[in-house]
């Protein structure tokens, strides 16, 4: 099961990814980065079940960030071990996908806002 990754911006969803980027045309808009975003956490560690992170991030027009990503929320299941595991893991995770790769007139309407990242999996649902 892959991480679940959801990026927002002021309310529209934008995501990116330069795992891809050789094969894929810079992102021109934010369902383009969604997508991108979206392939390049697709692999990487899901932590334990039910586990959830939101990560904020700015954005300079070029697709690099300002500063260093933070955690505004958290949700951790598992032992000590495997939550400190869990926020190592997702935030290594999201600088691989950095910086964005993004045309010049996204990075224009993008720069200086905030991308709120939502990271981790659902548990599984306990039957009766």
């Amino acid at each position: 099961m892959g991480v679940r990754a959801t990026i927002g911006l002021a309310g529209a969803f934008a995501c990116a990814a330069p795992v891809l980027a050789q094969e894929t045309p810079p992102a021109n808009t934010l369902v383009d980065l969604q997508r991108q975003f979206g392939a390049c956490m697709q692999a990487k560690s899901t932590g334990p079940a039910g586990s959830r992170l939101t990560i904020i991030l700015m954005m300079k027009r070029d697709g690099s960030i300002f500063g260093k990503p933070r955690i505004t929320f958290s949700h951790l299941e598992g032992d000590k071990n495997a939550r400190q595991q869990f926020v190592d893991d997702t935030e290594r995770a999201v600088e691989t996908c950095l910086p964005f790769r993004i045309t010049p007139s996204l990075g224009g309407a993008i720069a200086g806002r905030p991308f709120f990242i939502s990271l981790g999996r659902a548990k599984a649902e306990q039957g009766i």
